[in-house]
């Protein structure tokens, strides 16, 4: 095997190497020089493009038909989009693998699977009228230029927000590229003009000349990390500064007579320019190599080096890794190479194994963790081999050694080699790999179809399977020819057992492709209704989506049904759905009580609900402040119940009669005496009516509404104490008999303050014991009355308590009677 160190060159103080990945990459018969090229960023895929400002050869009506091919690095065609929206302007990659295409008119189709499928937006701000000249991306954005100078960024591709930066100057551009948001001080784009002999940097709030001399600068181009800029002057010469613009870092004399191409960097050590078949890598302090080729060359740049591209090759140009120079070196004597030569000692069954191990012994675990590291460097599957051979053969002479990065190291190289292989054609290196992450390398591959890789991939590194098995579901409804219902068949059978899948996905799939028998299948093996039911709405199957709702028991889905199904049929119609599904109703009638009493009159009328009806129409009277409209709902409500038989019916019709009455009279009320009386009951009524003076009138009403004559005498005492009435109490007191009694006449006047007037109807109280009158005497002052009524029944003890209560005169006399009662004494 060869030595690693065959492909490296010195550029300086540094070692450049460059790794061929790729051989017979595109066809011999494929004109490189006539086709813009684009590539992804990671080792992503290529976008080809027939540059519409060179002529090409005729090759039949078929091969004129414009197209983008979208290509693996390796040359494997993934998607031909054919395309007829316009003159192209604009052709990149997202860091997530969409490609961007911008038209001259301002509009941008944003291709999110490599399939073909797309989501389109417009730039505005008079792109259309201008016409968008170029176009320059970043990882998550992109600016475009118009022929008017004015410049439009587009920060996100998921909620496109286009923005105008500030007017530079209407000067022809030379040249321009731009700093993305994450390396300026701002946090917004910065695009870089080259403009007259200087350069100007334009961002969302001003346009800054820069003060330079020696333009006009043909190229520009902004390292990865956004500190270094490259400008490349007419007269050949290559500058490097810092990106502020302060500092003049280095120079390099192309000598070339005619432009380069395109000028990159190669990571943020070098820049490389590119003629025809000629490729130059500048190093630090003008320091530069020379590589040539036998076709067109194209670039594509990435954080760590640069992808060259030819029909016969795809190689990738870095510099040296620190941990392969410190290990490959020649001439090297750090631990990381002695070990490994340790390993080659080894397998030559030599004792200078041994000697090596004990020589970097005290730099043992160093070496190790460098060997693991230069693994991960390495493209070389026999290298990589032979590095963590003595990674693993250092680690055993190790007492403790943390082995958590080898195994990890062991995994990831795994991965990297089954991805780089031809047919899938992704070749990252490991720090691009660790930079996109496990989890979109594995959607990549998804978007390629190539789903057993992926699943493979995820299971190897512990990563949830569902979303790769779901992709592969939807395409299969999307492009299978088979029926659908063995297609569902064929889906279940596959997925049924897999953890995490979302039946929805697929269905949804199925329905954009106009399979709706299939998704509303495929739905029935959805475990969650919430997912379920949207999409059977969308699908128009509204009772199935009730269904089911009602069936999770969740109330906030049922009532997001509802609500759709309200908004869409006719009233009929939604109340015939919901009938017979006693949920539904429910909820529905709990809703239109609080929010709808319309929606809720409709709906007792549509299920014969009468009594429901009219205590609805009850209810908006008694809230009503007109007489006459509280009368005519009343009546309202009384006109639904007129042909029930229902006995709880014609009691509330006969309370609603009663009701009308009342208030006509109450309403008379109001207008002949003060007022106050529309809102009271019967009682109330009859209660102001005596109390106000208007005793023969609350008769009457006692009469009309037949008011039982205990209620009416209660009512009556009542008012009358109220009032201090005591003249017609008293003339009460004369009645042979009351329906109530003669107690609540004693308690009420007593309650009022007159204990005199109160006494009056003791005598009258026949039928309660000796001790309670004597009380209630007691209790009016009447301390000899009360001895008189416990003389009369011969009460001793009543009299001995109450000569403990008299005073005065009353002792005596008290005491004559209980001197009657006990002559003995």
């Amino acid at each position: 095997m060869s030595s690693p160190t065959v492909d490296w060159d010195r550029v300086g103080d540094s070692f450049y190497r460059k790794i061929k990945l790729y051989e017979a990459v595109f066809d011999q018969d494929l004109e490189l020089e006539n086709y813009r090229l684009c590539g992804a960023p990671y080792g992503g895929a290529i976008a080809l493009y027939r540059d519409e400002e060179k002529l090409h050869s005729y090759r039949g009506t078929q091969a004129a038909k414009s197209s983008i091919d979208i290509y693996s690095c390796a040359g494997k065609l993934i998607r031909r989009i054919n395309w007829d929206k316009g003159s192209i302007r604009g052709l990149g990659w997202s860091e997530e693998e969409k490609l961007l295409v911008i038209t001259e008119d301002g509009t941008v189709r944003c291709y999110y699977d490599l399939q073909g499928d797309f989501t389109q937006f417009s730039l505005g701000h008079g792109a259309e009228e201008f016409g968008v000249k170029a176009c320059r991306f970043w990882s998550s954005g992109f600016v475009a230029i118009l022929s008017n100078n004015r410049l439009i960024s587009v920060s996100s591709y998921n909620e496109p927000r286009p923005k105008l930066l500030a007017v530079p100057p209407e000067d022809r551009v030379h040249s321009w590229t731009l700093i993305p948001p994450a390396y300026t001080l701002s946090r917004s784009v910065e695009v870089l003009l080259a403009l007259g002999q200087s350069i100007y940097v334009v961002d969302t709030s001003e346009s800054e000349d820069r003060m330079l001399q020696n333009g006009p600068f043909k190229h520009i181009s902004v390292s990865p990390d956004g500190r270094y800029v490259t400008l490349y002057t007419e007269d050949g010469k290559v500058w490097v500064i810092s990106s502020d613009f302060q500092n003049k870092l280095s120079e390099y004399d192309s000598k070339a007579k005619t432009l380069p191409k395109d000028v990159q960097w190669c990571g943020n050590s070098s820049v490389v320019l590119a003629w025809e078949d000629e490729v130059h890598m500048v190093g630090p302090n003008g320091a530069a190599s020379k590589y040539f080729y036998d076709g067109w060359v194209h670039l594509i740049a990435d954080v760590d080096g640069v992808r060259i591209i030819t029909n016969d090759v795809c190689e990738f140009l870095q510099k040296v890794p620190d941990v392969i120079e410190d290990v490959f070196k020649l001439g090297s004597t750090s631990p990381a190479s002695v070990l490994l030569d340790a390993i080659d000692q080894l397998e030559k069954k030599s004792p200078k194994a041994d000697d090596n191990i004990q020589l970097i012994r005290p730099n043992l675990v160093e070496a190790v963790d460098t060997c693991v590291k230069a693994a991960g460097y390495e493209y070389s599957a026999h290298w990589q081999k032979q590095l963590l051979k003595a990674a693993s053969f250092g680690k055993s002479v190790i007492d403790l050694y943390n082995s958590d990065d080898f195994v990890e190291m062991c995994e990831t190289l795994r991965v990297l080699n089954a991805v780089r292989d031809y047919r899938i054609g992704l070749p990252m290196s490991y720090d691009q790999y660790l930079r996109l992450t496990p989890e979109k390398l594995v959607q990549r591959l998804v978007n390629r179809h190539e789903y057993l890789l992926a699943i493979r991939v995820s299971e190897y590194l512990h990563l949830p399977t569902d979303k790769v098995y779901i992709h592969w579901a939807s395409q299969k409804v999307r492009t299978s020819s088979d029926d659908e219902d063995a297609i569902c068949r064929l889906i279940v059978t596959k997925l049924n057992n897999k953890h995490g899948i979302s039946f929805e996905s697929i269905a949804r799939a199925a329905y954009d492709e106009g399979r709706s028998h299939l998704a509303t299948e495929l739905l029935n093996f959805e475990p969650r209704a919430g997912k379920q039911v949207p999409l059977l709405l969308s699908m128009e199957e509204d009772e199935i989506a009730l269904d089911k709702a009602i069936e999770s028991g969740d109330t906030d889905l049922v009532f997001f049904v509802l609500l759709h199904l309200k908004k869409k049929l006719p009233l009929a119609s939604f109340f015939r759905v919901i009938n017979n599904r006693p949920v539904a109703t429910a909820l529905v009638e709990s809703s239109a009580r609080a929010q709808d009493k319309e929606l809720l009159k409709d709906l007792y009328y549509q299920d014969d609900r009468r009594l429901d009806g009219s205590n609805l129409l009850l209810s908006e009277a008694l809230q009503q402040t007109n007489v006459q409209t509280k009368i005519d709902k009343l009546k309202l409500s009384a006109r639904l119940l007129s042909d029930s038989k229902d006995p709880t019916a014609v009691l509330h019709s006969r309370a609603l009669a009663e009701a009308q009455q009342l208030l006509k009279l109450q309403d008379a009320y109001d207008k002949d005496l003060d007022g106050g009386f529309v809102g009271l009951s019967v009682n109330e009524t009859m209660y102001k009516l005596i109390k106000s003076g208007y005793s023969k009138r609350a008769a009457k009403v006692q009469s009309e509404f037949k008011v039982p004559e205990k209620t009416y005498w209660w009512v009556r005492l009542r008012a009358l104490v109220a009032k201090r009435d005591w003249a017609e109490l008293e003339e009460s007191s004369k009645v042979r008999k009351s329906p109530i009694g003669w107690e609540p006449f004693y308690t009420q006047i007593l309650s009022a303050g007159n204990p005199k007037l109160a006494s009056t109807f003791i005598p009258k109280c026949t039928t309660l014991p000796v001790a309670d009158r004597v009380e209630m005497w007691v209790k009016c002052g009447m301390v000899l009355k009360a001895g008189e009524e416990a003389l009369k029944a011969k009460d001793v003890n009543a009299l001995e308590l109450l000569r403990g209560k008299a005073s005065g005169n009353a002792v005596g006399e008290i005491e004559r009677m209980i001197r009657l009662l006990r002559p003995n004494r």
